[in-house]
């Protein structure tokens, strides 16, 4: 019982001793009021929510960080009686979201919707929902409300930095031989011609053992003697720092902007997911096989491959990927190096300043790959240690290393290593 309800009680009740003491008809009308606002106001909260029907659409339920994200909610009346108001309350997890809003005198048969902005600021899955309508009678004695599951979720991923030039591994031509490898992609080299079946495409077609052999023969390919990437991303919780993070001042006049860079939280686990989420589409949009290592609260592997279908797949994985890991540097690589082919590029993105990260860099020599590290400076996002000692081991190998530092520009920093010699 609220406030409200004590009230009108309070007010019946002395009504009705009025008119006992003073014997007056006007107390015991007034009394009639109150019962009559009360049972009233009972009923209009049991009918105020029937018949509402809430729908969430959004075009897309895929975006980055940073872009806006459009959603439409539509409330439906279907019954023949008028709403007085309805409160819609998104009680969804996404950060930064203004669902919720209140709706006057929807009539029977009618819809209301509008347009929901938000500006997105936190990588990660999101169900749009539950929503909950609130609603009840004019007085505010029986307010109701009714909770709707969520039905879509939203994947938010990582925001990606532009990359102007990065230096490209090699292919390994041992011999001066190509990668066996047949694909269905058209490259510089043919391996052979087959029998024409249906949907083949006709620039295919090899001419010349089409008339020689008097029915429709097509070319078929091998995948381009380059070297794979492999991107290996540190998500051990015992290596990641984090400053205290506050949250961004962005200008809501801004909300007409489809895309705006925000500055990333002050936490290597961001910087790491970043970072390799740059360089795989980098990477992807140069006709690169690319593919990532991971081990976050699950052990992750996603076999190299190029085109936009593989950069999707890639930035899903980043998406959900967060610091709970055990597994330091070296143990992620030696669970997967075996089965790397020889002269692929290993990149190494890790905040690790221990032990784990120069013999990871030997491992990869062993097996005769090229390995790249992008070492986070811990002390700038409030942890402890220094990079130096890490720094001087990878020199002696011989092993590339980029320095990342808390508020660099990615675009500029990883830009600036291409004109470093990387490549042996």
């Amino acid at each position: 019982m609220n406030a409200t309800q004590r009230v009108v009680l309070l007010l019946l009740t002395a009504s009705l001793l009025a008119g006992v003491v003073f014997g007056s008809p006007f107390y015991y009308r007034l009394a009639y009021v109150w019962v009559f606002l009360y049972a009233g106001s009972w009923l209009l909260s049991k009918m105020s929510l029937r018949g509402l029907e809430v729908r969430r659409t959004a075009r897309f339920l895929r975006s980055q960080v940073g872009q806006i994200f459009e959603e439409r909610v539509e409330v439906l009346n279907h019954t023949r009686w008028p709403k007085l108001w309805v409160e819609v309350k998104d009680e969804s997890a996404l950060p930064g979201s203004r669902g919720s809003q209140v709706l006057s005198m929807i009539r029977g048969g009618e819809s209301r919707s509008y347009l929901v902005r938000t500006r997105l600021l936190q990588r990660g899955v999101f169900h749009l929902g539950p929503t909950t309508l609130v609603s009840g009678d004019l007085f505010g004695l029986f307010p109701t409300s009714r909770s709707i599951p969520a039905q879509e979720t939203l994947l938010v991923y990582p925001m990606m930095f532009d990359i102007r030039a990065f230096p490209s591994p090699l292919g390994w031509l041992s011999g001066g031989e190509a990668l066996r490898r047949r694909t269905q992609q058209i490259t510089a080299n043919a391996s052979g011609v087959r029998e024409y079946a249906p949907g083949d495409p006709l620039n295919r077609i090899h001419w010349i053992s089409t008339a020689r052999r008097n029915r429709f023969m097509v070319k078929e390919f091998e995948l381009d003697p380059m070297a794979e990437i492999w991107i290996f991303v540190d998500a051990n919780r015992n290596v990641h720092s984090q400053l205290p993070d506050q949250p961004a001042q962005l200008d809501e006049k801004e909300l007409w902007r489809p895309s705006v860079k925000i500055p990333l939280p002050p936490a290597t686990e961001e910087y790491a997911v970043s970072i390799a989420a740059s360089l795989a589409r980098y990477y992807l949009q140069r006709g690169r096989i690319v593919g990532l290592v991971s081990s976050g609260r699950n052990f992750r592997v996603l076999p190299a491959e190029r085109g936009g279908r593989q950069l999707g797949k890639i930035l899903e994985s980043l998406a959900l990927l967060h610091a709970e890991g055990r597994l330091p540097m070296q143990a992620l690589v030696e669970a997967e190096i075996r089965s790397l082919p020889r002269g692929s590029t290993v990149i190494l993105i890790t905040p690790d300043l221990g032990d784990s990260v120069p013999l990871a860099c030997e491992l990869v020599l062993r097996r005769g790959m090229r390995p790249v590290v992008i070492l986070l400076d811990v002390a700038s996002f409030g942890g402890g240690g220094s990079i130096d000692k890490v720094s001087a081991n990878l020199a002696m190998m011989g092993v590339p290393l980029c320095k990342v530092a808390y508020g660099d520009d990615l675009s500029s920093v990883l830009t600036e290593n291409s004109n470093a010699q990387l490549w042996m």
